[in-house]
């Protein structure tokens, strides 16, 4: 038996297969394996013919179909369950060389990282980041010192800036005040003494109620 099956599956040692020499011999198996459940599908299409076409007319024709039939059911279910155990087997070798792949993949990416981190040191980093906060600190304070006028107005009192405008204003209005020209401003007409002023009529009716109104209307006519 065990030299039946190394004629089979070949008795070298140290060759293992690979997934993919794996996986093309059971896709050959499966074609195979359908093509001989298509052949089979056939024949029991043409025993069941035989045994309609002899009916009761050959009933031991009949029968021999039927059991013909019957045994190519047989092979055709073992054919079925023997694609299934070979689709799965597949799917799994697919899956296993897919996953086998990604590992690969990943422990190359994993490597790359390790290489590039050989290139840094941690404290290095810190040091480096110490480094670039101090300067950036640095670089503010002479900003701010920059930004800030030095030795220009620092010393001096707005309150008495302010008061100081407040009298050069002042003086500023008093010297507008006495050089005004009176030369322009109209001629206020003199009284004449000699002539009396004209009288001015009372518009207060004479015989009102209030008698001290009366009088003074009296008087001004």
């Amino acid at each position: 038996m065990t030299s039946a099956l190394a004629k089979i599956f070949g008795s070298k040692k140290g060759s293992a297969p690979t997934s993919e020499d794996a996986i093309t011999k059971l896709r050959s198996t499966e074609e195979m394996l359908e093509k001989k459940s298509a052949f089979l599908e056939k024949k029991i299409n043409e025993e069941v013919a035989i045994a309609r076409k002899h009916g009761t007319k050959n009933k031991r024709g009949a029968i021999q179909a039927l059991k013909r039939k019957k045994r190519l059911e047989k092979q055709l279910t073992q054919i079925d369950g023997t694609l299934s155990t070979i689709e799965f087997q597949r799917e799994a070798l697919e899956n296993a060389n897919t996953n086998t792949e990604v590992l690969k993949n990943m422990k190359f990416a994993a490597d790359a990282l390790k290489n590039a981190h050989k290139q840094l040191d941690v404290d290095d980093i810190h040091e480096m980041m110490d480094d670039i906060d101090e300067q950036t600190q640095l670089a503010q304070e002479i900003s701010e010192c920059i930004s800030n006028p030095v030795g220009f107005g620092n010393d001096i009192d707005e309150d008495e800036l302010n008061a100081e405008l407040d009298d050069l204003l002042n003086e500023e209005l008093e010297e507008n005040l006495l050089t005004v020209d009176t030369s322009a401003l109209p001629e206020v007409p003199k009284l004449d003494e000699a002539k009396p002023l004209p009288k001015v009529k009372s518009k207060i009716p004479a015989g009102g109620d209030d008698g001290d109104l009366a009088a003074l209307a009296d008087w001004a006519s």
